[in-house]
């Protein structure tokens, strides 16, 4: 038949629209519009595409709390450790909700060099903020942070002292650990 098009295979379709969606996203992630931003970080990390990563990276400075956590939790998603410095540097953030999310995603990273922040981060005054750490640092696994999670059992919030009980039995430990 002259004039059309051979079918494009399935594969090369899904190919086309998964690209789409990234340059979409990517666009939503760099407009003026709240919305649009969180929804894009959100978007892009369940996308899956490393090519995110570098803008990501960038939205963890935007001034709106949902971008910078959406953005935090993105990074957790994709496999990298490029995004390990600023998530780093995200648990320092004003908000409890963007601490939480770059704790999230340095766990789900697993890159040791997020140990040390995330113990600074077990003395956090939000119980959440708290909870999360331990959780970073049971899936990191890493043995200096038994110490630390030991203190942890004495916490005043229930949840924290389950929370760092549970990291300690992923990290395992040498000695008898005290029910919580």
């Amino acid at each position: 038949m002259a004039g059309r098009d051979p079918p494009v295979p399935e594969r090369e379709t899904e190919g086309l629209e998964r690209e789409k969606k990234l340059h979409r996203y990517l666009s939503m992630l760099a407009s003026g519009n709240l919305n649009e931003r969180w929804r894009a970080a959100d978007a892009l990390g369940e996308l899956g595409d490393s090519r995110a990563v570098r803008p990501l990276i960038e939205a963890l400075e935007d001034e709106y709390v949902d971008v910078r956590w959406k953005a935090a939790k993105a990074l957790g998603l994709l496999d990298g450790r490029e995004p390990v410095l600023p998530l780093i540097r995200s648990l320092e953030d004003d908000s409890p909700w963007v601490r939480m999310g770059a704790a999230w995603a340095l766990g789900e990273i697993g890159d040791p060099r997020a140990v040390e922040p995330l113990i600074r981060l077990l003395d956090d005054t939000k119980p959440r903020v708290r909870r999360m750490a331990a959780w970073a640092l049971g899936r990191i696994g890493n043995p200096r942070a038994r110490e630390p999670l030991l203190r942890l059992l004495g916490d005043a919030d229930r949840d924290v002292r389950i929370a760092g009980r549970l990291a300690l039995d992923e990290i395992g430990t040498e000695r008898e650990i005290p029910s919580v």
